[in-house]
């Protein structure tokens, strides 16, 4: 067997393999005379290099293959070079035609093998997209059109058929130009190549399972824009920002080892945290066999400590296992709704969100495209009284990353939420929040409203009173529009003392806002909806809500947190 090895690694053996039945054909009718003698010797080599054939390493025959992104109902992005990629033979050579253009190119020594598309400029289809190798893959069905990627937790991995009016949703997205895929939950520090997973064709059987957020801005894109839409939904319910990021970019900036301290410590106290786990589940087979004989609700099994290294919260986890093998594919942005398994590290947020975005773009190569999220909901018990609080801080490192990137939009959603449930089931008014901003600023429809106010300056008047500047609402008083009651409601005041109490409020001529307190003779800071559920009432005259600010810096309670 060894000596089959060893030949089976000479090029010429693998040559002969490649066209063995051209071989044996040749050799059969190339002798002169088909004796007895000269049959059964032929016979033998057949049967010889037969059973050879069977022994040959089926790497060296692999079948051209592509990653799943590629396939049946795919949606490739307008305007761009696509990439498209796979594996192969290394050495094979590969062509990949579609629309009239067609491009070669060799697979490398580890079998993997990309070209980039000539952009295609128009909208529709339907195209085929055709590579050849050894074999040949065709796929039909692939439309022109605008590609985005639903990407957070679990309020974006929240499916269709959980939100609101889900059965109306479902029994009108008979819509053949929206193009699904998903992406499996898989966590892992070695970075993938594929996944399992297909586009489908949108329909009342399968849009029930998809993300909610994610298809309702979809279909307003198309709706508005009418043109092919394809999303790419990976969202992973509870997931921490730094599981999404490549966990070597996260080890080599000085501002995110502590968190990566924390992480090598918890890997390195396994072995013990095994053995505590077996302690504590013979506890619990104990518990449960007794509450079985008392015909009571058994306790809940402990948690194996190895679900913390292949979850989604170890940093690189989802990186690999989630993003990795999609990084690269033509798409126009990503729409973004995480932050709740980040808001006690709100501080730290401020830095880490910004870096995983631009990691991102760094990765995908299509330079600095729209990346849009939504900030976190109203949640949790309403406060009587002025308090600090973690979501409030996490909602303000989300709106400082506007200033730090480019091409980045905010929907505020403080209206939206459900005190009760982390998960409101109004996803739909989330998604048309999210697709003002891709309709306004990636498509350019100036028409469409898409920011919602913000804070920008702050002045004293005199007489006790603070004056607030805001950005994008119109510079008079009807730019803005009290929810329910007339008079602004949401505000807090405070003098040096740091103490917020609640204040009184009122709309200027020219749009800004006065703001004051009788208890407050010296006022120097300002809050507006800080709190983890609000009880606020200010929009523009769009209908857009005030974002949620504090004008001072007084220390954060999640500040130092890792």
């Amino acid at each position: 067997m060894f000596q089959i090895g060893q030949l089976f690694a000479h090029t010429q053996f693998v040559t002969f393999l490649k066209y063995r039945h051209l071989f044996v054909f040749l050799s059969w009718w190339s002798t002169p005379l088909l004796t007895s003698e000269v049959i059964t010797m032929n016979l033998r080599c057949i049967a010889s290099f037969s059973f050879l054939f069977l022994l040959t390493p089926t790497t060296l025959l692999a079948n051209v293959s592509l990653n799943n992104l590629f396939g049946d109902h795919m949606v490739l992005q307008q305007g761009i070079q696509n990439k498209v990629w796979g594996k192969a033979d290394p050495g094979e050579k590969i062509s990949v035609s579609i629309a009239g253009q067609s491009h070669a190119t060799v697979a490398e020594k580890d079998g993997s093998w990309s070209v980039q598309l000539d952009a295609i400029m128009e909208y529709g289809g339907p195209h085929t997209l055709t590579v050849e190798g050894n074999n040949t893959q065709t796929f039909q069905d692939v439309l022109i059109g605008e590609v985005w990627v639903c990407s957070g937790q679990s309020n974006m991995q929240w499916n269709v058929r959980q939100a609101n009016d889900a059965d109306l949703a479902i029994a009108t997205a008979d819509l053949g130009h929206i193009r699904l895929i998903s992406v499996p939950q898989v966590g892992t520090q070695e970075p993938q190549w594929n996944f399992k997973g297909e586009w489908a064709v949108c329909s009342p059987e399968n849009v029930g399972d998809f993300s909610a957020v994610g298809f309702f801005f979809g279909r307003q894109v198309h709706q508005t824009l009418h043109v092919p839409v394809g999303l790419i939904d990976n969202a992973w319910g509870g997931s921490a920002c730094e599981a999404w990021i490549d966990r070597n970019l996260l080890s080599s900036d000085d501002r995110f080892k502590p968190l990566i301290e924390r992480w090598i410590k918890t890997e390195s106290t396994m072995p013990e945290a095994l053995k505590a786990y077996e302690r504590r589940l013979d506890v619990w087979k104990q518990a449960s066999e007794k509450a079985k004989a008392e015909k009571k609700s058994p306790p809940r099994r402990p948690r194996h400590p190895e679900s913390l290294l292949t979850g989604n919260s170890r940093p690189g986890n989802i990186y690999c296992g989630v993003l990795a093998p999609t990084i690269g594919y033509g798409m126009k942005g990503a729409i973004w709704y995480q932050g709740e398994s980040n808001a006690s590290r709100a501080v730290q947020y401020r830095e880490l969100f910004p870096f995983m975005i631009d990691s991102w773009r760094d990765e995908w190569g299509l330079g600095d495209f729209p990346f849009y999220w939504v900030q976190l909901a109203d949640f949790k018990d309403e406060k009587p009284e002025p308090a600090e609080s973690e979501w409030a801080e996490l909602r303000e490192a989300q709106t400082m990353t506007l200033k730090k990137l480019n091409n980045t939009g905010e929907a505020v959603i403080i209206d939206l939420g459900e005190g009760k449930d982390i998960h409101p089931k109004n996803k739909i008014d989330v998604a048309k929040r999210l697709a003002r901003l891709a309709l306004a600023e990636t498509y350019s429809m100036p028409e469409i409203a898409y920011r919602s106010p913000l804070y920008q300056s702050m002045q004293h008047n005199g007489d006790n009173r603070l004056i607030l500047t805001f950005a994008h609402v119109e510079p008079k008083a009807s730019g803005w529009r009290p929810f329910d009651v007339r008079e602004p409601v949401g505000f807090t005041i405070a003098d040096s003392s740091k103490t917020f109490v609640h204040a009184q409020a009122r709309i200027l001529a020219d749009g800004r806002i006065e703001v004051w307190s009788e208890t407050v003779s010296n006022p120097v800071a300002v809050r507006y909806a800080w709190a983890d559920n609000p009880v606020c009432n200010m929009y523009s005259s769009a209908g857009l809500p005030l974002t949620p600010f504090r004008t001072d810096d007084f220390p954060s309670i999640t500040a130092g947190r890792n």
